[in-house]
């Protein structure tokens, strides 16, 4: 069995957030005014991708791994941002905001975290 690895909580809203972006932009798709929601689908293609990164970087211990979480939380908030202008409409939109909200806020604190690990 592996040890908790010392960056869990971010590695695990990293993914959640991967697979919230990942639905909200397929239901988007769905959605009769897709036209309305193609910087939406963009933004969580783009949000998606970042956190796979992520993670990869986290779960390989990389030395680039708070440029990569920094990087992360801004797309995320990004994403956040763009979602939550359709949320009143779209729960899927709801969820993925609230799922990128979290990221940010612990890629945030990763930063902090691997700033005074490799000091």
């Amino acid at each position: 069995m592996m040890n908790q690895h010392p960056y869990q909580s971010c590695l695990e809203a990293c993914q959640a957030c991967l697979v919230a972006c990942d639905q909200c932009a397929d239901a988007c798709l769905r959605e009769p005014e897709v036209a309305m929601l193609s910087d939406c689908i963009r933004l969580d293609r783009e949000c998606a991708l970042i956190c796979a990164t992520a993670v990869q970087f986290m779960a390989s211990n990389s030395r680039f791994t708070g440029s990569v979480c920094e990087l992360c939380a801004r797309i995320c908030e990004d994403c956040a941002a763009e979602c939550e202008k359709h949320a009143d409409k779209h729960d899927h939109c709801r969820e993925c905001a609230e799922a990128c909200r979290r990221c940010a806020d612990e890629c945030r604190a990763m930063v902090d975290l691997t700033d005074v690990a490799h000091s």
